[in-house]
């Protein structure tokens, strides 16, 4: 929502200025221009990019439009769960939990929390290195060591859209000096018409090289730095499952364990520590 606000909130702007200086709007519209920088910088992308980087950031682009990646209930939802997993191995042992990290989706434990559920990679990231837990004997700084290198892999992997979008946006100014150039061409074979024929001619021809430089800085290049974020935001969301396993190993007390890692929660996302513990506490009585 906020990205769609914001490309208006850019059109509105560049369009009003415009028009406030009483421009024609028509003279903006140049089809031909348009499909040599859109057309030539979707080629370049398919050029630079393998078929896993394409569907890596169409799957971003449909994440970018949602209003929050994470919300406050993302990460309580994915605390309560991590202390009803605590306390079932405090109470059970580890070997309890097998069947549940087998078939996530069929266990009772995770099945309450969909919203974690949904989230594969967080899925996988705590159900591997709770299996890994239940089959060796590691030391809380080795699997420390482990989780970050998992957590940063995944985050320059989720990078690589962000960087080819990037990539895009940097073309898209030579890009539209490309189509301006090739417009000042066909002005040239004109160059027997009128003062007036010849003046719409250039001033269409420029539009390719605003055209390139509004979308670069206008719109390309935010969601570029709108996809960087969103793989920011999926660091912190690992950095707190992380916290919560590590403490966990450490000193086997799911009460501080998920302390620990709601202290991690980003500010304006962390639940008060009563808000979670009553949360808790219902979970336990289910």
């Amino acid at each position: 929502m906020f990205v769609i606000i914001g490309a208006l909130i850019v059109v509105g702007s560049v369009l009003g200025g415009y028009l406030m200086e009483h421009g024609n709007v028509s003279l903006l519209i140049q089809p031909s221009e348009m499909v040599i920088i859109f057309g030539a910088a979707l080629g370049g992308f398919v050029i630079a990019s393998p078929m896993k980087v394409i569907k890596a950031t169409q799957a971003g682009i449909v994440r970018m439009l949602k209003s929050r990646v994470y919300s406050g209930k993302d990460y309580l939802d994915a605390l309560v769960l991590l202390s009803d997993i605590f306390y079932k191995i405090r109470k059970e042992g580890l070997v309890s939990i097998e069947g549940d990290l087998d078939a996530p989706e069929k266990s009772p434990i995770f099945k309450s929390h969909e919203s974690f559920i949904k989230n594969h990679h967080a899925l996988a990231f705590l159900t591997d290195t709770l299996r890994t837990l239940t089959i060796t004997d590691i030391e809380a700084h080795e699997m420390g060591d482990l989780l970050d290198y998992e957590i940063e892999a995944h985050y320059e992997e989720a990078l690589i859209p962000s960087k080819s979008i990037a990539n895009v946006a940097d073309a898209l100014p030579g890009l539209g000096i490309v189509a301006a150039v090739l417009g000042v061409v066909l002005t040239m074979q004109k160059i027997s018409s009128p003062p007036s024929v010849l003046g719409e001619c250039i001033g269409a021809a420029l539009v390719g090289t605003f055209l390139g430089v509004l979308m670069c800085y206008g719109f390309v290049g935010p969601a570029g730095k709108n996809l960087e974020n969103i793989a920011i935001e999926d660091k912190e969301f690992l950095t707190v499952i992380k916290a919560a396993l590590l403490s966990f190993m450490s000193t086997p007390s799911p009460q501080v364990a998920i302390e620990f890692a709601r202290r991690v929660v980003p500010g304006e996302l962390r639940p008060t520590f009563l808000e979670l513990e009553n949360l808790v506490k219902q979970s336990r009585k289910k």
